[in-house]
């Protein structure tokens, strides 16, 4: 199996691991396994052993889960920014942010900064636009 194909099949599975895991039905599942093993406690004395079945059986499921879930989070954070770039290409917005996403922490918070001023700088805009116009809708025409 080339790397291909074996990345094909782990994005397919840790998709589906990651649809599966987010379902009710699922937590209904783990939910009862818990409450089976919590009722046959008595059964084992609540033994090291009976502990460990637990223990063991959670650290695994969670070691795994994380690799999975990453997987199919940096899958989805891709499509997105793909998405958000292709939207930022095709409309009349600056094409400077194309790939901003790979900046680093200072530089990101440089280019938030000047957004949030240019933002303002908008709100104050409209602010004075949408005033005038209830302004205008408000004093009566002057017809002589």
């Amino acid at each position: 199996m080339n790397e291909n194909t074996g990345s094909k099949f782990f994005s397919r599975f840790a998709t589906a691991i990651a649809d599966l895991s987010g379902k009710p039905g699922t937590f209904v599942i783990a939910a009862a396994l818990v409450l089976m093993w919590a009722i046959s406690g008595p059964f084992f004395g609540f033994s090291e052993t009976w502990q460990l079945v637990i223990n063991t059986g959670t650290t695994i499921i969670t070691f795994l889960m994380v690799f999975v879930l990453q997987n199919s989070q940096n899958r989805d954070g891709k499509a997105l920014q793909a998405k958000l770039d292709e939207l930022i290409l095709t409309s009349q917005a600056q094409n400077t942010f194309v790939g901003i996403e790979k900046l680093d922490e200072q530089q990101l918070r440089e280019v938030s900064k000047r957004l949030a001023e240019k933002a303002d700088c908008v709100e104050d805009v409209a602010d004075d636009k949408a005033e005038k116009r209830e302004w205008e809708s408000q004093s009566e025409p002057l017809i002589p």
